[in-house]
């Protein structure tokens, strides 16, 4: 019964730990920040690992720190001029890649002369690979009007799922690009991200809401376009299934609660080969011994690494990633169908309630605290090591911190219940060591301790107790007449009037056969002598039930001796006690002899 009920208790815990932290924002937000750090710790193994490579077919063309020196010596400022982004996009043009994108917003600028504008502007309407980027904002309408975009640079979405909700990547502003821009094209991504309370970027929107259309991501826009080059994916529309995924092709892309993804990462900064922007403007100016470059089939990023110009994200491998690289990890991603599954909640759950119930078993079945604490911590350690293959060769994210608190806390209630159970066992065993299995009384060897230990006490402090033992009279006789089992049964109600006619802290004992003991703390011969009569007149007044259903009536003979003027060893206290119950039989019995 102890087992069940100490069960039912850790299970009403398990139940009040989930309400807690589900109900409970901080704590939520502190397991969330652990876990997403646990995630962290994986990818930056996996990265370190080398497990996943960087598609060959992505290249950068970076705005890094020697290029933007080379920019403000030859052109004197920076920004770029826009018509060098021209030259440089029809020099890769030239090659034939799958794609170009700007990771840089053509928005109206002072600097920029008219020209220099309608050169980009020719460019990007001119071919249907070439994407630049846009910008969603919640600035305040006084500051900046929303501005009413055209209906061809949005994507329909269907979201059948009921775990997704787009409000999260809902803006009310946009910081719009060069109209001639939005107007001659449709090829437009936007850059917002999706940044995690501690402000690392670990997962990218698939699109953004604005007047209750969906603009795609600048990275997702992209990667469709290779789906549709490569005659994986040409449908127009983005469906949502109840599932949260969206199945382009062969294709899964699993959608975060946000209508987000979240990205696996190939590296730290410099993943993908990089080609610095002023080696492409030699290049594409025909430079006398410039690198010339082959773009065929691939997807050219265009945009910033350098510190200074403040296009720097931290992601989970890198505390300094380039944005640019951050959108080539995206369009990777889908490439390589190679997106992070998160399994949580109910899996979570199980999974604790599993390792839960593992630590349980072992805890309860193992008697060494130390083998049984590095066992628990092993099979922790085991789901760890699958945990971290899991995302190694599937891609799979399984929380480890809702498991371990599950663990630890099945770890210390198993153990207090262990303690608990093997407390009432040595309950149990001192007490058969030390009771009298007829009377339910202390046997003879608890007797013979205690009395040695009241008479140490009553030594060290200077006080005193008594002892009565007392015997039924004629009871050979009663046996002979009634039956042992009616004997016994006298034996037991006996026993049970004395428990009922002394203290709570007298004890009562078999001394043997029909003799019985008791030891009164702190008590003088005449109280002593006064209880002893008390208990004499109950159990002669008293009508013993036998089993055959008729009653009897019994009498007791009783002695007592008192600590130290009796005697100062358990010996002498029991010789005088017995002289004085030998004494009572002598006198007539049923009586307390003096």
């Amino acid at each position: 019964m102890l087992k069940k009920f100490l069960y039912t208790i850790w299970l009403v815990f398990v139940i009040a730990f989930i309400i807690v932290f589900t109900r409970n924002a901080n704590l939520k937000n502190l397991v969330a920040v652990m876990e997403n750090r646990t995630f962290d710790m994986r990818q930056s193994i996996l990265a370190r690992d080398k497990t996943r490579k960087p598609s060959e077919k992505i290249v950068i063309v970076t705005i890094d720190d020697a290029s933007y020196e080379y920019v403000l010596n030859r052109y004197g400022e920076w920004p770029l001029p826009r018509d060098v982004y021209s030259k440089l996009a029809e020099y890769i043009e030239a090659s034939k890649p799958q794609s170009i994108a700007f990771d840089l917003m053509f928005v109206k600028s002072l600097k920029s002369s008219k020209e220099a504008d309608n050169a980009i502007i020719n460019t990007i309407s001119k071919y249907k690979n070439i994407y630049t980027a846009m910008n969603f904002d919640n600035q305040e309408t006084s500051l900046r009007k929303p501005p009413i975009l055209p209906e061809k640079i949005s994507i329909p979405i269907e979201n059948n799922s009921k775990n997704v909700d787009f409000s999260y990547q809902e803006y009310n502003n946009c910081r719009k690009i060069l109209d001639e821009l939005i107007n001659n094209t449709n090829n437009i991504g936007i850059t917002n991200v999706s940044r995690s309370d501690d402000g690392i970027l670990r997962k990218m929107p698939i699109a953004v809401r604005y007047k209750d259309k969906f603009y795609p991501q600048l990275g997702f826009a992209v990667g469709l376009h290779y789906l549709n080059q490569n005659n994986i994916y040409n449908d127009s529309k983005i469906i949502i299934d109840k599932n949260s995924k969206i199945r382009l092709g062969d294709r899964v892309i699993p959608i975060d609660f946000d209508g987000s993804v979240i990205l696996n990462w190939y590296g730290g900064r410099g993943s993908y080969k990089y080609i610095p922007l002023y080696k492409l403007i030699q290049a594409a100016e025909g430079e006398k011994g410039a690198e010339q470059f082959d773009f065929k089939d691939k997807i050219v990023y265009i945009g910033t690494t350098a510190v200074s110009l403040f296009d720097i994200k931290t992601v989970p491998v890198s505390k300094t990633y380039p944005g640019v690289e951050v959108q080539a990890t995206y369009v990777n991603n889908i490439i390589d169908n190679n997106f992070i599954i998160r399994y949580d909640g109910w899996i979570t759950l199980l999974v604790g309630l599993i390792l839960s119930i593992l630590t349980i078993i072992i805890v309860l079945n193992e008697t060494s605290v130390i083998i049984g604490a590095l066992a628990s911590s092993t099979v922790y350690i085991l789901y760890l090591l699958a945990n971290y293959f899991a995302m190694k060769y599937f891609n799979i994210w399984l929380d480890v911190v809702y498991p371990l608190l599950f663990t630890v806390s099945a770890f210390m209630l198993a153990y207090i219940i262990k303690y608990l159970i093997k407390a009432r066992d040595f309950e149990q065993q001192y007490l058969l060591a030390t009771t009298d299995g007829l009377t339910e009384l202390y046997n003879h060897r608890y007797f013979q301790e205690q009395m040695k230990q009241m008479v140490d006490s009553c030594a060290r402090y200077e006080t005193s107790f008594s002892l009565i033992i007392l015997d039924i009279d004629f009871f050979k006789k009663f046996n002979d007449t009634f039956g042992h089992q009616a004997g016994d049964a006298v034996l037991r109600q006996v026993a049970q009037t004395l428990k009922k006619n002394v203290r709570a802290s007298d004890i009562v004992c078999r001394y043997g056969g029909e003799e019985m003991s008791i030891i009164l703390s702190n008590t003088d011969y005449e109280t002593a002598v006064s209880t002893a009569q008390k208990i004499c007149d109950r159990v002669s007044s008293h009508h013993f039930h036998l089993p055959n259903g008729k009653e009897a009536s019994v009498t007791i003979s009783l002695g007592v001796s008192t600590y130290p003027q009796d005697g100062i060893t358990p010996s002498e206290l029991i010789d005088a006690a017995d002289k004085h119950l030998y004494k009572a039989k002598e006198e007539g019995r049923n009586r307390v002899g003096n």
